[in-house]
């Protein structure tokens, strides 16, 4: 099984490559200790983006919208959202080879979903469809079998000892 801190790298380094193809400037913050990943430059103001890993599930991208410290000794809450913290999500999933940019307004403070395939019952409303915020889609695909990042100049990037290329398309 892949380190958390792997699938994370993983996860920014293909916001980052989507970003910086969709035209955008990345810069990232000084130190472990911000509630953000990635600040984007849009031209006209910057903007806080945490990155999260969404997995496709039951034909939605499912991803989290606030951190857990579960893990913590004696952490109390147990969760803690974004609110006024970051101003986007930005979501890569594997699956799909979609990364996706959602304002933190849109969505709710735990758990949210993207939809790509329709709903089963017919649902229409309150329904996030993924198109309507993939930005540039990166391919992932390891050289050993596992994922893999590919620069937009096609070279590895590495990843703790997992060498990494990244491809957008």
């Amino acid at each position: 099984m892949e380190h958390p801190k792997d699938v994370g790298d993983r996860t920014t380094l293909a916001v980052m490559l989507a970003l910086r193809e969709h035209g955008y400037s990345v810069a990232v913050p000084f130190g472990e200790n911000t509630r953000y990943d990635l600040v984007l430059d849009d031209g006209n103001r910057l903007l806080r983006i945490q990155c999260k890993t969404g997995r496709l599930r039951l034909g939605a991208v499912e991803f989290a919208t606030a951190s857990s410290y579960a893990h913590h000794p004696n952490e109390r809450p147990t969760q803690r959202h974004y609110q006024g913290q970051v101003d986007h999500f930005a979501v890569y999933c594997r699956e799909t080879g979609g990364v996706y940019l959602i304002p933190i307004g849109v969505l709710p403070l735990d758990r949210a979903y993207l939809r790509v395939e329709p709903p089963l019952n017919g649902q229409r409303k309150r329904i996030r469809y993924a198109k309507n915020y993939e930005i540039p889609r990166v391919d992932c695909v390891a050289a050993d079998g596992r994922s893999e990042v590919v620069s937009a100049q096609g070279g590895p990037v590495s990843v703790g000892d997992l060498p990494i290329a990244f491809r957008a398309w």
